[in-house]
């Protein structure tokens, strides 16, 4: 980083009067990375891997970055040493650029790396001070964040793309609260705001488009139309919604008798139902079926039509493994084919296929790789969007490309629907509800883990398995409630396994193809009862049935590290993760994929898990034993500390004896380096 100066003292004086002002750096990160001081603009290094250091430390606030975790970021596909001397290198390069400036702008030690936030000023840090009072700092998200840094890595790519999306979450967040207080000219204004962050926000589309509508510029709100089409084309492949096209129908509805304006008088209304909608139980009516009614619409194609066969050979794969999931009655493409083109909701066509929820999207070819773009609309209302993803691959095996794509699509579909309906039937009451209903309320809490809703989920299960004694899927999460709770210490150990392997046995003989019963009476099977051998049966038997549920590969590869086989632990640990990256049982995912990495005696990379695992769920005990356990390997006294502290405030006087008591490691070997982790973290021994 090269600065002009006409001699030392001359630029010490510079520095020492712009310090007395506030920051000595000014970082630009939305766009192209950019620097200045107060004399002008700084030459940044030339090395991209190196200014890609410098954005992490600047987006980290004054926080500290493990010099493991920057490794991993930009040189993941190297080894390990390499990797570090790599780091090393770019370290030493920014020390020499900044030291022109300060000496104090960067820390470094063994084990990281912090820049002084006083002396630091980042232009992404100005967006997050932005309010409703005062949203212009929202302007400045006019470029994507370190544009010019893709392509390094893919573990910087994907870090990235996360930041992406929480600076986008809470931009667009902000606007939307901008626009919800604002009517007339200024709701426009707020909309366009919105659009300016996120230009695939189709509600504050139609927001625009009414809003212009209400004030009498119908060319206006007709034109936003075409651009809100365009935008969503562009985004993410898609075609405006039911709703949005209701809304354009009005606007282009003559005027009314007046002749003054068209007749939308409110910037979002739309027709509210006046009926039943598709799904919904008639009026009086308690009992719900055990199953949600799911259609696939065959996927758009949207360049030539040779790419047809490729859309509909994608939408009859997503149908099919969807078809595994149990708790899912489907609708393939091909019955849908007929209503292509169709807005959904319109029509009578639609209303016979009493659908819950409906899957669509399209497909796209070029350069050599395939996009594909699809959504989850809850059919039962008004068609919201409540998920959304895009995949991409390379286009020189479709059949593979296929598999992948829709394999990836419904591990993912699975949870959301899970927690989406879990959402939907908590605020009833518990009279007369049915157990399906009973189930959905407790899933989102079994997810989170959190004690209190944790034990209340107890509850809503054993009412769900007491009301219908048939259901095999409220035992078998009733087991896994059962499990979860003896690791957290929340249940009586004897008890609890008693209990959890009468329910996942039960479960397992009312749907012996039900394929997450099946993985939880394995995971039964190997965490309370040690037998690992009979749990991976039950683990393969659930992957044959469903080869997309990320649980049975997570719980499989748990087992398999129990049982001392870490490398194919790993392998599934991974395909798990990959399947579901953001799974809301992600910390759970880390915290087993955390531990044949400690095993193996790869102890930075299991403490770089398990600190993500602890940042995901820090009430989740199971991870932060491994973490304490690599970090006592490590002899990292302040992290260690820390750890441990948390650790023995979620569970008082754990012990290692304790620890090897409760763990169900097979090796003698395994169990050394667990155990001899744990005391080297200070942990009593009895």
């Amino acid at each position: 980083m090269a600065i002009a100066r006409s001699g030392a003292g001359e630029a010490q004086t510079q520095v020492g009067r712009w310090r007395a002002g506030g920051a000595l750096l000014r970082l630009k990160l939305i766009g192209r990375m950019q620097a200045c001081t107060e004399q002008g603009p700084l030459t940044l290094p030339p090395v991209r891997k190196t200014r890609a250091v410098l954005a992490v430390l600047a987006l980290a606030a004054g926080q500290p970055v493990l010099r493991e975790r920057l490794a991993q970021l930009l040189w993941s596909q190297r080894g390990r040493d390499q990797a570090r001397a790599s780091l090393r290198q770019s370290v030493h390069e920014l020390q020499e650029a900044l030291r022109v400036l300060s000496d104090d702008l960067l820390h470094a030690d063994r084990y990281q790396l912090r820049l002084e936030p006083e002396l630091v000023s980042v232009d992404l840090h100005d967006v997050a001070r932005a309010t409703t009072l005062d949203p212009s700092p929202l302007a400045l998200l006019e470029r994507p964040l370190l544009e010019d840094l893709t392509g390094l890595d893919p573990a910087f790519d994907a870090w990235i793309q996360a930041e992406r999306r929480r600076i986008t979450q809470g931009a667009t967040a902000l606007a939307e609260a901008l626009l919800a207080e604002q009517q007339g000219a200024a709701a426009i204004v707020a909309a366009e705001r919105v659009l300016d962050v996120e230009p695939g926000h189709e509600s504050a589309w139609r927001a625009l488009i009414g809003a212009l509508a209400a004030r009498g510029d119908r060319a206006g709100a007709i034109a936003a139309f075409e651009r809100c089409s365009a935008a969503l084309a562009q985004a993410a492949g898609l075609t405006p919604s039911a709703e949005t096209l209701a809304l354009l129908s009005r606007v282009r509805a003559p005027f009314g008798e007046s002749g003054s304006g068209p007749t939308v008088t409110d910037a979002t209304a739309v027709p509210q139902p006046t009926g039943p909608g598709p799904g919904s139980a008639p009026p009086g009516a308690t009992s719900r079926p055990r199953r949600v009614r799911l259609g696939v619409m065959p996927l758009r194609a949207l360049d030539a039509s040779q790419e047809e066969p490729i859309a509909l050979g994608l939408a009859e794969e997503i149908t099919t493994a969807l078809a595994r999931f149990r708790w899912l009655f489907l609708i393939s493409s091909l019955s849908l084919q007929h209503l292509v083109g169709t807005p959904p909701l319109a029509g009578e066509a639609w209303q016979r296929l009493d659908l819950d929820f409906l899957i669509d999207g399209s497909v796209q070819r070029g350069n050599g790789r395939v996009r594909v773009a699809v959504r989850l609309l809850d059919m039962r209302g008004e068609g919201e969007v409540i998920w959304t993803q895009r995949f991409e691959r390379a286009d020189d095996d479709i059949l593979t490309l296929q598999s992948e794509v829709a394999g990836e699509i419904v591990a993912q579909v699975d949870p959301e629907l899970l927690l989406y309906e879990g959402a939907r039937a908590a605020p009833a009451g518990t009279h007369d509800v049915t157990a399906y209903d009973l189930l959905l309320r407790a899933i989102p809490a079994v997810y989170r883990l959190d004690e209190s809703g944790f034990r209340a989920a107890g509850e809503m299960l054993a009412q769900a398995v007491a009301r219908d004694p048939q259901f095999a899927a409220a035992h078998a999460w009733w087991a896994y409630w059962h499990v979860l709770s003896v690791g957290q210490r929340w249940a009586r150990d004897e008890d609890a396994m008693a209990r959890a392997g009468a329910l996942a046995e039960r479960a397992v003989r009312l749907d012996p193809s039900d394929a997450r019963a099946l993985t939880i009476a394995g995971h039964v099977e190997a965490f309370l009862h040690r037998r690992p051998d009979e749990a991976v049966l039950l683990h393969d038997r659930a992957l044959q049935l469903n080869p997309n549920l990320p649980l049975a590969w997570a719980l499989s590869g748990l087992a398999l590290a129990y049982r001392g086989e870490h490398e194919e632990a790993i392998r599934r640990l991974l395909q798990a993760k990959r399947l579901s990256p953001f799974d809301p049982h992600a910390f759970f995912f880390d915290m087993a994929l955390m531990m044949p990495h400690l095993l193996r005696g790869e102890f930075d990379l299991a403490v770089l898990i398990g600190r993500r695992a602890a940042q995901l769920n820090p009430g989740f005990t199971s991870t932060l034993k491994g973490y304490l356990a690599a970090l006592g390997h490590l002899g990292r006294r302040e992290e260690t500390e820390l750890i441990r502290a948390r650790l023995l405030a979620l569970e008082p006087g754990f012990t290692v004896t304790e620890a090897l008591a409760r763990s169900p490691l097979m090796r003698a070997e395994d169990r050394i380096i667990y155990a001899e982790g744990l005391r080297r973290a200070g942990l009593a021994e009895a």
